[in-house]
């Protein structure tokens, strides 16, 4: 196993005089802790870790603000003020100041060089007659981003490139030698080199030629650059991964609780190519099972601060798009070393509990451990045993092609686990837990990517037996560290409560169907809103109200400051069952075993810096999948052109009405302009558009039928007309 280095000498002359002085000397600049470090010459974990300090202290002061996550600043002087810039897709710009009420304005002309997501310096006007907020932007603090996805056109003496996706209100202006050979019409990653406050576009040049519009790989790769996100790991990382010692020594196993000859294996989907989770079963005395819970031991192989490590943390999670995954490890270690394979001994990290026939937990163990895995199923498999009394699975179900026999206590256990399964989830329920099992639309793919069926995943029970399990070593692990005292750092998944204005936003959007919401308390808020779920599942507006229905809810994010998570009912909760695909499960693997060992509490401020990042990773990857997937939606309908289809209105705006098609839930847009047997205007509170002559209403909701009219692979678009 490789090692680090321990050559670099801490620096103990890190002070909060020198700390304030780098924030001065950078003037408009706002800087990480890391650039913090670098400027004072230190890179120890020491060093980093008493930096993080001084400026959590400073900002608590009110001496330095945070103007986005991990970005600090000095406090500006009076009337000025540091946010965040939105720019509307009209040119219309918002900052958000925290302390603020509300939204601060910026008409287009005093934007200056603002872009879409960036850290800005304000100056705040004195309020005007309609009593709003206006400013003027003075400084650009920190661009949200420098590169950018668009499309090339040349000319004879120039290239601009178009970017969509970024609320822009320009193009970017391409000197020809900064092309980087790109043809016309190609899409392209442009890194932005500079913006005057006297010109128009910004100046940029070609990094990246990603190929033709419409071509899947250009698509897929050009949704990575967008969000920033590798697509293969540099070489350097390869060869240190490949390096690493994945023996499974004696002297190892020695060290661990050994659970090689206990019952064992893995359910999973049917294409899965990791594993990171097995459980095992043993029948104890008095109606008693013992469950252990096994997770790959990622933190053994990964050692801190090493090159490797860096790399996880730096891409947080794996991006699983449509047609591919993007790990967050190399493939020596995310299929192999770590993948809970059948037949092979593996190092795991385990929640070991005793469960009587009430569900009710009597006893519990955390700690490290080495399994064998006797068998591995995939989910149907795992579901044909659950709903018959066969040992044989047909060919038909199995992942093999071919029937296969599963050794009866197998099968005991897998029915066993279900119905103990089935008693914690309605525990959960009756605690005041949401139940949000939305329908997922998958695609089927040729031999060359290409969508050539649609078809819906449905969580069964033994998708809910895994889910149960792995819910129930979160919840412990997090109260096993949360509840003890004096408080110790420990990393959490929250959940805030709903926001009440998006929670009513909801309510006047289902009492159209004619569905209702209880908000008067907590509990009769998540009770109503199990209720509403039930009752929409299998309706045409389901899937429309299931993603109004989340989008109602807060983000789950990392934190080290535990409030509990709302949408599960507990009041403690981590990850700790994907170490594999995300880094916050290594660090809560990690922070487990140190205070086994029986460490003392590390820094909150540093684990919160890592939070915050992995809250910010997984919402990129979120994006990215979002997008992968209405890519292959519009590619899949580009077979489909002329053709007509019955759809629910998923949206209304002033510029169009958004259809769901009920057949493959593909969702397009029937233009405003398109709509021309009158003209339609928009009404905000009738969720509406109303022709102004026929009163001809198309409503939020509303069945409907359509022809699809363009399927826009490079805008990734798809363009309705409306069928009388």
């Amino acid at each position: 196993m490789a090692k680090k280095s321990r050559n670099k000498k801490i620096n103990t002359s890190v002070t909060e005089e020198g700390v304030v002085n780098v924030f001065r000397n950078a003037r408009d600049r706002a800087l990480t802790y890391k650039q913090v470090a670098a400027v004072l010459g230190t890179s120890d974990a020491s060093s980093r870790n008493r930096i993080i300090k001084i400026i959590s202290k400073l900002r608590g002061s009110g001496s330095l603000i945070e103007v986005e996550r991990g970005l600090y600043k000095q406090t500006p002087p009076k009337n000025y003020h540091v946010g965040r810039l939105e720019v509307t897709s009209r040119g219309k710009g918002y900052v958000i100041v925290d302390g603020f009420e509300e939204d601060v304005f910026i008409r287009p002309k005093y934007l200056n060089t603002g872009m879409h997501g960036d850290s800005v310096e304000i100056y705040l006007f004195k309020r005007r007659k309609q009593d709003k907020l206006e400013g003027e932007i003075t400084k650009i603090i920190q661009r949200k981003r420098t590169e950018f996805v668009g499309v090339i056109t040349l000319s004879e003496k120039f290239a601009f490139v178009e970017c969509m996706g970024y609320n822009l209100y320009t193009d970017f202006f391409v000197p020809l030698a900064k092309i980087n050979n790109a043809k016309d019409g190609e899409k392209v990653v442009v890194e932005l080199v500079s913006w005057e406050a006297q010109n128009d576009s910004p100046i940029a040049r070609v990094v990246k030629v990603l190929g033709p519009p419409g071509d899947h790989q250009t698509e897929i790769h050009a949704i990575l650059a967008k969000y920033g996100l590798p697509y293969e790991f540099p070489k350097a990382i390869e060869d240190f991964a490949s390096n690493i010692d994945t023996r499974i020594t004696k002297h190892e196993c020695a060290k661990r609780r050994d659970f090689r000859d206990i019952l064992t294996f893995t359910i999973d989907p049917r294409d899965a190519k990791d594993f990171d989770d097995a459980l095992s079963f043993e029948t104890l005395e008095n109606n008693v099972v013992r469950v252990g819970i096994h997770i790959a031991d990622v933190s053994h192989y990964l050692t801190p601060n090493s090159l490797l490590d860096q790399e996880a943390y730096d891409r947080a999670t794996s991006v699983y798009l449509v047609d591919r995954v993007v790990p967050m490890l190399p493939e020596i270690l995310s299929n192999d070393a770590c993948s809970l394979k059948p037949n092979e001994e593996k190092l795991t990290f385990s929640a070991v509990f005793d469960i009587n026939d009430q569900s009710e937990v009597i006893h519990q163990w955390f700690g490290r451990t080495v399994i064998y895995s006797q068998l591995r199923l995939a989910y149907e498999e795992a579901q044909y045993i659950i709903e018959t009394d066969q040992e044989t699975i047909p060919a038909e179900v199995s992942i093999t092609n071919q029937s296969r026999s599963i050794d009866s206590k197998m099968c005991v256990a897998i029915r066993t686990l279900n119905v103990l399964a089935q008693q914690l989830r309605q525990k959960r329920m009756k605690q005041g837990a949401i139940s949000f099992d939305k329908l997922e639309v998958k695609f089927k793919l040729d031999h060359q990517n290409n969508p050539v069926g649609v078809y819906f995943k449905e969580s069964k029970d033994a998708n809910k037996l895994i889910e149960e399990f792995m819910l129930l070593a979160n919840r412990s692990v997090a109260e096993f560290i949360g509840k003890k005292s004096p408080k110790q750092t420990f990393l959490y998944r929250i959940h805030d409560q709903p926001d009440d204005e998006k929670l009513a936003g909801l309510q006047q959007i289902i009492k159209r169907f004619g569905y209702s919401i209880d908000t008067q308390t907590k509990e009769r808020t998540s009770q109503s809103l199990n209720k509403l779920l039930k009752d929409v599942a299998g309706t045409k507006e389901q899937n429309m109200i299931d993603t109004l229905t989340i989008r109602s809810m807060s983000k789950a994010i990392y934190t080290t400051n535990n409030i509990g998570h709302y949408g599960l009912a507990f009041d403690y909760y981590t990850h700790f069952t994907s170490p594999i695909r995300r880094y916050p499960d290594v660090m809560v693997h990690r922070l487990l075993q140190h205070y086994l060992d029986g460490g003392k509490s590390p820094s909150n401020d540093v684990y919160e810096a890592q939070c915050r990042h992995s809250s910010d990773q997984e919402q990129l990857a979120s994006n990215a999948e979002r997008d992968s997937i209405k890519y292959m939606q519009v590619k899949f309908m580009a077979d489909h052109q002329d053709q007509e289809f019955e759809g629910v209105i998923s949206g209304v705006t002033d510029w169009g009405v958004y259809v769901e098609i009920n057949q493959n839930k593909c969702e397009g847009m029937v233009r405003m302009q398109d709509l021309r047997d009158d003209h339609y205007v928009f009404n905000k509170d009738e969720y509406a558009v109303i022709g102004s002559r026929t009163h001809r209403t198309y409503r939020l909701g509303d069945t409907v039928r359509i022809r699809v009219k363009k399927a826009d692979l490079a805008r990734r678009h798809l363009d309705f007309l409306m069928v009388d």
